[in-house]
């Protein structure tokens, strides 16, 4: 019987700025210059953390249009909740980067810490937009990296094939000429890759883009060592 992470309905992303470098092998210095947009963001720190750097970034997320001090309130219980699942499978995923279940722990709480002050601030109101794939709410080439961590093909099995060609091809659509796509994992929740990636990659170049599976250098999910680059 093969083990995975089980999960019930998509859950909230908490993840902080260094994680984002790691994940999609970004370059901190090729940021100061572009308008960044993270897709399916719900919690993460990256956002605030880049605009703390002085990077015009946005996130963009369903949950925003929610009641705030609520959502907030479940990512906080999800975030005990996920620890438990990873304390039963912890042999299974690479540490190398967080150290241990604490730590990883203790950066979910951070993140989300730190997301929550900055939605608070005026700021914050202009950089969190709701929206969902596959139909964001932004300009055609508003963007020049677009970034979507742990949502495509981590819930293929609750968003088939149509929803995922759809989305990138939005995700395509907000990001500018000459600009990239970048999404991670890879897998599916149970370490499985996307079974119809071929006829994406191929939807994907139809539509005029140039997709690359690159390294990620945040191995932490069970085969979870590659990103989708997509060049606009």
């Amino acid at each position: 019987m093969k083990v995975y992470y089980e999960q019930i309905g998509v859950a909230m992303t908490c993840r902080g700025y260094d994680e984002y470098i790691q994940m999609f092998d970004l370059q901190e210095s090729e940021l100061f210059h572009e308008k960044v947009l993270d897709v399916a963001g719900g919690g993460s720190s990256f956002t605030a953390e880049a605009r703390r750097r002085g990077i015009e970034a946005f996130a963009v997320d369903p949950r925003y249009a929610q009641d705030v001090e609520q959502w907030i309130k479940e990512a906080a219980e999800e975030i005990a909740v996920s620890t438990a699942k990873l304390d039963k499978l912890k042999e299974l995923f690479d540490w190398s980067y967080y150290g241990s279940l604490d730590n990883h722990r203790a950066g979910r709480e951070a993140s989300l810490q730190l997301f929550a002050s900055h939605l608070a601030t005026e700021e914050g109101q202009r950089a969190y937009c709701a929206g969902a794939l596959p139909e964001l709410p932004f300009e055609d080439d508003s963007f020049s990296l677009v970034t979507c961590s742990h949502f495509l093909f981590l819930y293929a099995e609750q968003f088939g094939f149509e929803f995922h060609k759809q989305a990138v091809l939005e995700l395509m659509r907000v990001c500018k000429p000459g600009g990239e796509v970048r999404i991670y994992p890879l897998l599916t929740l149970k370490w499985n890759h996307f079974e119809q990636m071929d006829q994406l990659l191929a939807a994907i170049e139809e539509a005029g883009g140039k997709p690359t599976r690159q390294p990620s250098k945040l191995p932490f999910m069970p085969g979870s060592n590659e990103f989708l680059r997509i060049e606009v």
